[in-house]
């Protein structure tokens, strides 16, 4: 299937809105879109951050859903917080922590579609924000169900 084309732009491709910028969109069946969020969390459970990022973004573009993009931007960046703790980063752990905080909030249905106890998650990322010193160790993504 080639990728999607903007409206306005055929040469160009399609892109989401989401936040102040434009991001890109490859739409991807939602059974696709699961199958690349189970893997994210499996890689994230195993420890292998870097994974569970990759795995995360055809998830992420897949959907022009802006609140399941959220969720899985959140995560995405989480996981990359986490990559940089491997690398000893603390600045790089702060960075992505905030912006996972930042997209888990606009998550609101989506993380109940997708069975993420977001809530719970937002509450451990926030802990580790209020540290001057963010802790090195990943909070545990839980989940409210079976996706």
């Amino acid at each position: 299937m080639p990728a999607p084309t903007a409206p306005d732009r055929p040469d160009r491709p399609a892109t989401i809105r989401q936040g102040d910028r434009d991001k890109a969109w490859r739409p991807l069946p939602l059974d696709a879109r699961r199958t690349a969020f189970e893997a994210g969390l499996a890689a994230w459970e195993r420890g292998d951050f870097f994974a569970a990022h990759e795995a995360l973004e055809p998830a992420w573009m897949g959907t022009d859903d802006v609140a399941e993009r959220a969720l899985h931007q959140g995560l995405i960046k989480l996981a990359a917080a986490y990559v940089h703790g491997a690398r000893g980063n603390p600045a790089g752990i702060a960075k992505n922590l905030a912006g996972a905080a930042r997209q888990l909030a606009l998550a609101g249905p989506a993380a109940t579609a997708w069975g993420v106890d977001v809530a719970a998650l937002r509450s451990d990322v926030n802990a580790r924000l209020a540290d001057p010193t963010p802790a090195t160790d990943p909070p545990r993504i839980r989940r409210t169900q079976p996706a």
